[in-house]
């Protein structure tokens, strides 16, 4: 399913921002 594999980049790439800048959080 190419949604959930969208959807699961999207849900990675917003974590793994938030570990990067946890100021910006």
């Amino acid at each position: 399913m190419i949604a959930l594999l969208i959807l699961s980049i999207g849900v990675f790439g917003y974590m793994f921002y938030v570990l990067v800048r946890p100021e910006k959080f």
